[in-house]
């Protein structure tokens, strides 16, 4: 032991470390209100080098999540505090902070991330059993921890979380300091620039402008708007990305939305338009981000394996890497496929119609693998969630075993979510004098474009054959009865609905 922490007396109050992970916020965060509660506190963030050189990360979620840091930083030093910044282990910052502090208690929220995060949790755990280190994780999403929860009161146990009192900021909080407060550029962690363009703003200003221009201005049309990516960049919420960096917490834009409903539900009838529909519609979605986050904290195996075990190894590893770097760099011959691939690599962020279309796209007409083409859309997306990502790329690709297997059409996708052609000639200048049927479907010219590939396969043959394949399986028993185990585990579900849906393997 340390002469620090031989020097630490039983009647001192104990430092608490707070570790701050993804919740980049002082408002509504339990954490940092347990910890002020205790005594003094210490915060602290962790560059990991070795997370950011996952096959699943990537230079824009860190460029968005750095400026969240440095935000939460500055806010931190206004109110006369510092959050220390380490690059490297969290295990290493540890046992720094107990070199030269001493026993201490760790304090942070549970996170639902990847397999890689999973692991580096279970080691910080199992650090802190060793040493004698106290440490209480709090929740902070509707998710639950354990493998075997029950999920026919898990929407009662959401409402009433996301209904509890807001967190204020303490108003007295005894900082500690410690080391260096520096957070470093891309390039010192391994990362370099990765094509993106157009990066949300980060920090949490920008997250509560967000929430409030979508609650009173753009999301009116929220419903019919969300499906394209022409209409969705405006009437979507936009506040994904927020909320994987925890600028804004769950709580926090459920009870906002809330309050709005309210506002207009005092209005006229004819003057709430198209609002009381919105505001529910997103109230679900809600509820489904946290519903699918809830099936990779039960199952973490979901990210590398399919909930339906009967599907595993049904595509080919390795694939073919020709088609899947087509897919990647928007040449896959299909336009609207193409403009929505290239779109995603220069923003960040696509609706979510569209990122069902391109899993669909990737897993049936290409039959990749989930896990590959997963992880270019993972590195893609600036708000990646990893509990939402790696169970929709299965139900996109046919293999939880309980969702409907649905197969979008690439060209009727084009025609149906860009009528006027605009989006896609904007994302594939090489078609840029083309319309109608003459740009989604350019191969039926008689003298293709210039510049542009002929399509890397056949729509309409590849989805035969991926349907005979899936529902091949999909029919047997075996199938069956695995279907009704999945869904017991994971499926959404009201109560009386449950013993139905489960003997059909109905959809989640």
């Amino acid at each position: 032991m340390t002469k620090a922490a031989d020097d630490t007396h039983a009647s001192d109050p104990i430092l608490t470390v707070l570790w701050v992970k993804r919740d980049l916020r002082l408002e509504d965060n339990a954490a940092l209100c347990l910890a002020a509660a205790q005594g003094p506190v210490l915060p602290l963030y962790v560059i990991e080098p070795d997370y950011w050189a996952l096959e699943d990360t990537s230079y824009r979620q860190w460029a968005f999540l750095r400026g969240a840091v440095e935000d939460l930083r500055q806010r931190i030093s206004d109110r006369g505090g510092q959050l220390a910044v380490h690059t490297g282990t969290v295990i290493d910052a540890l046992e720094r902070i107990r070199a030269a502090h001493g026993r201490f208690r760790l304090m942070a929220h549970m996170e639902t991330g990847n397999a890689w995060t999973f692991a580096r949790d279970t080691a910080v755990r199992a650090w802190c059993r060793a040493r004698n280190i106290p440490i209480e994780e709090v929740q902070q999403y509707g998710v639950w921890r354990g493998r075997d929860l029950s999920r026919n009161a898990w929407s009662k146990r959401w409402d009433a979380m996301m209904s509890e009192p807001l967190r204020t900021v303490p108003d007295a909080i005894r900082w500690v300091s410690f080391g260096d407060s520096r957070v470093p550029e891309a390039e010192e962690i391994g990362l370099s620039h990765d094509g993106i363009r157009q990066l949300q703003t980060p920090g949490r200003a920008a997250a509560l402008d967000t929430l409030e221009t979508f609650l009173h201005q753009r999301g009116a049309p929220y419903q019919k708007a969300m499906s394209s990516p022409v209409t969705g960049e405006t009437a979507c919420s936009r506040l994904s990305v927020h909320l994987v960096a925890g600028s804004l917490s769950m709580r926090e834009i459920y009870q906002a939305t809330l309050a709005r409903q309210a506002e207009i539900a005092e209005l006229p009838k004819e003057a709430r338009g198209l609002w009381p529909g919105a505001l529910r519609s997103f109230i679900g979605r809600l509820h489904w981000h946290c519903h699918f986050m809830q099936k990779l904290e039960a199952e973490p195996e979901i990210e590398h394996l399919p909930m339906a075990r009967i599907y595993e190894g049904l595509r080919p590893v390795p694939n073919d890497d020709s088609l899947l770097t087509a897919f990647a760099t928007g040449q896959t011959g299909y336009p609207f496929v193409d403009a929505c691939m290239r779109y995603l690599g220069a923003t960040g962020w696509i609706n979510f119609r569209m990122r069902a279309m391109l899993m669909s796209f990737a897993s049936y007409n290409l039959w990749l693998p989930w896990q590959q083409s997963g992880q270019v859309l993972a590195r893609l997306f600036t708000d990646y969630e990893p509990g939402i990502h790696w169970p929709q790329s299965q139900m996109q690709s046919g293999e939880t075993g309980i969702n409907a297997v649905r197969i979008y059409s690439p060209v009727k996708q084009g025609y149906d979510q860009d009528p006027t052609g605009t989006f896609t000639r904007d994302w594939v200048p090489e078609l840029a004098g083309l319309d109608g049927a003459d740009l989604q479907e350019p191969w039926r010219l008689d003298t293709p474009p210039e510049g542009y590939p002929a399509p890397i396969v056949e729509y309409r043959s590849t989805t035969r054959a991926a349907k005979e394949r899936i529902y091949a399986l999909r029919r047997t028993e075996e199938a069956r009865e695995e279907a009704a185990k999945i869904f017991d585990k994971h499926g959404s579900r009201k109560p009386r609905q449950v013993r139905r849906q489960a003997r059909r393997g109905a959809d989640a």
